[in-house]
């Protein structure tokens, strides 16, 4: 069984594992929410050989209702069914990537531990890094065996509107708003209805956890430097539907900062609340 010693994996460790004697369950997560079906056909023109296909939405989300955001969690039951189609097993290390800075990736990371696996990093750079590295992608789409994954969801690792609002009016716990600063700050909001965000909550966008220039996350100090002045106690995180909240949760890994909650509904969850309170400004 192949070493994990963190929540990253660069491409030349990775192509070795492939290589070896248990290779890792590799999953493409590229997504585009501009063009949902974009991820997918990239991924069928070329990617990382072996490499299966998840979807934001139709993978890693359950159907939009009335509450929950634009990308609600996945049930135990439908995560279960998908990771086992894929070919996961109990123990067998699962590696997501993605080409958007881990935006995606890093949802898949969140995920397999919420529902018990501990086993799963993202690949650093994403398939960008991998080719930039000089290795090969492949057409061929794979027809894994089915695994054996069984969810186990560790309810500690999220919060909800009905905890959260309550816990926000008292001013009990620190928030982080991951999204751009204009649209924390309720000067634009393209994609719900209403601008602004959390009362009490921070602003540290997600793309702050990674290098612009090659999508690789930044070290560890760095990550530290990123929450220096942050009450890591009952501390929540946030986006626009709980996708890229996901970043900021792995940066916090990453500089060694755990315990942090993932409000999966987001602001697209809380801003649909009958009487929730908006904030907005820097």
């Amino acid at each position: 069984m192949s070493a994990l010693t963190g929540p990253l994996i660069d491409p030349l460790r990775l192509h070795a594992l492939l290589a070896g004697a248990h290779p890792p369950l590799v999953a493409d997560c590229r997504f585009a929410l501009a063009d949902p079906a974009a991820g997918e056909a990239a991924y069928r023109a070329a990617h990382i050989p072996g490499a299966v296909y998840l979807h934001l939405e139709r993978d890693l989300s359950a159907p939009v209702a009335a509450t929950g955001g634009r990308h609600p969690l996945p049930s135990p039951e439908a995560f279960g069914r998908t990771m086992r189609r894929i070919g996961l097993d109990a123990g067998r290390l699962l590696v997501a990537c993605d080409d958007s800075r881990g935006a995606f990736a890093a949802r898949l990371w969140w995920l397999a531990r919420y529902f018990g696996h501990e086993r799963v990093c993202v690949l650093d750079g994403g398939v960008t890094a991998w080719t930039r590295a000089g290795l090969a992608l492949d057409a061929a789409i794979p027809a894994p065996a089915p695994g054996n994954f069984e969810p186990r969801p560790r309810a500690a690792m999220r919060i909800d509107y009905e905890e959260l609002a309550p816990r926000v009016a008292a001013g009990t716990l620190a928030l982080v708003d991951s999204r751009e600063p204009r649209r924390y700050a309720g000067l634009e909001e393209p994609i719900d209805p209403v601008a602004g965000h959390v009362p009490g909550a921070l602003n540290r966008p997600w793309a702050g956890a990674t290098h612009e220039a090659n999508g690789c996350f930044l070290d560890s100090a760095a990550q530290a430097e990123r929450w220096r002045g942050v009450d890591a106690q009952q501390l929540v995180v946030y986006c626009g539907s709980g996708v890229t909240a996901c970043v900021n949760l792995l940066s916090l890994e990453l500089a060694g900062i755990r315990g942090a909650r993932l409000y999966p509904g987001s602001w697209s969850d809380w801003c649909s609340r009958p009487g929730a309170t908006v904030a907005r400004g820097a």
